[in-house]
């Protein structure tokens, strides 16, 4: 990298030259005396922030050991982008790399943010090695070579990050709350005392989608297990067929029509939509189209309910499972059970929800649009600097 191209007072490093990694291993995590593990399913991408955790006693082999303030970057499948700060003292996954700043070249504080920048992850796949789990050794990172800004240009852009990164996290919080308030408000009236009916005594009809192969081109949109999306039916990936009138007109979604799906693994079987878009949508044989009483049921009433942890567990119940796959037919889905309050109660929680995830929904908008001004101001920063 020519000198030429850097911005006045940056300089290239090599990364061995930025940071020190911290390879204390240890062989029996049980008697390590720490109280915190991390392993790489702990670590959030694109996060620094270390919000899970487990216990030394729940694992086995070689671990390392970090300290506060070091990071933890997900040297396996580096491509999920997961890095987190260290808040307290603990061992970690030996798939990751413990990596301690070298103040001489890099500020503690910029360092993990340099590690998120996409200068440093596009290049930390580049140099991944194997092809089912690629993995980054140390001896490779040590030698690449990158652009960075003087100490004091850090301290800047760290007040300018962290400022950003504290946001993010408040927000962060807020989403959880309107998570936490929406499973409170269902638990509250779930426990209500309210008669509790099978599904079949509310439903007029339920029918198998279409068996037929869809392509990339055709008469009619036909809706599959992945066009459904919390609790609505999406337009995502669309396939289309063609039909003959008589089949299409057996086979049309309605608004209202709740799509569930049958079979899948265990985390995807039972997920429920209902059917809102615009168009002449058909549907897959391995969804089941139910079509409530309306005088009784709100059909986003029983998608709430099927696709909350108390409607999932009941789903599973009735579930022939195999290996790894679990089957719903359309006449066990019929023995459900589910509480039954009034129409009205069922519209009012309803209507209750869905102001509460308007705001959450306003709160992700405002965390991505965050998100984004990291990423460009990290950029900006690095444009004709050949750095981050």
């Amino acid at each position: 990298m020519a000198d030429k191209k850097l911005k006045p007072g940056w300089k290239v490093w090599r990364f061995d030259q930025i940071a020190t990694n911290v390879n204390v291993r240890i062989d029996n995590p049980s008697e390590s005396g720490m109280e915190h593990y991390v392993g790489l399913e702990h670590l959030d991408p694109d996060s620094l922030r270390i919000r899970r955790w487990g216990s030394p006693d729940d694992v086995e082999a070689t671990k390392l050991v970090f300290k506060k303030g070091d990071i933890i970057f997900g040297r396996r499948r580096a491509y999920q982008r997961k890095l987190g700060v260290a808040e307290f003292d603990g061992i970690c996954s030996a798939h990751a790399m413990v990596l301690r700043a070298k103040p001489d070249a890099v500020l503690p504080e910029f360092l993990p943010f340099f590690m998120q920048s996409d200068l440093f992850m596009n290049r930390a796949v580049e140099i991944s090695v194997g092809s089912l789990s690629p993995t980054i050794n140390w001896k490779t990172l040590a030698v690449q070579e990158f652009a960075l800004p003087p100490l004091e240009e850090q301290q800047r852009l760290v007040d300018v990050l962290q400022a950003i990164e504290h946001t993010k996290e408040a927000h962060h919080n807020i989403r959880q709350g309107a998570d936490q308030l929406v499973r409170s408000m269902l638990s509250e009236l779930l426990n209500g005392d309210w008669p509790v009916v099978e599904l079949g005594s509310v439903v007029h009809e339920t029918q198998y989608g279409l068996s037929i192969n869809a392509g990339p081109d055709g008469q009619y949109p036909m809706l599959r297990m992945m066009n459904i999306e919390n609790g609505l039916c999406v337009e995502n990936d669309i396939k289309y067929v063609n039909l003959t009138e008589k089949d299409f007109e057996t086979y049309q979604l309605v608004h209202g029509d709740v799509l569930f799906n049958r079979t899948n693994s265990y985390e995807l079987v039972g997920r429920t939509g209902v059917y809102e878009l615009e168009g002449d949508h058909v549907f897959a044989s391995y969804l089941v189209r139910i079509k409530t009483n309306k005088e009784k049921l709100e059909p986003k009433f029983l998608t709430l309910y099927l696709n909350s942890d108390f409607g999932r567990r009941q789903v599973l119940a009735y579930a022939t499972k195999a290996v790894s796959q679990a089957n719903v037919n359309a006449s066990n889905l019929l023995r459900v059970r589910l509480p039954l309050p009034p129409l009205e109660t069922q519209q009012k929680v309803l209507d209750d929800i869905a102001r509460a995830k308007s705001a959450e929904d306003a709160v992700v908008a405002r965390y991505s649009l965050l998100d984004g001004m990291k990423k460009r101001f990290l950029t900006g920063n690095a444009e004709g600097a050949g750095g981050i």
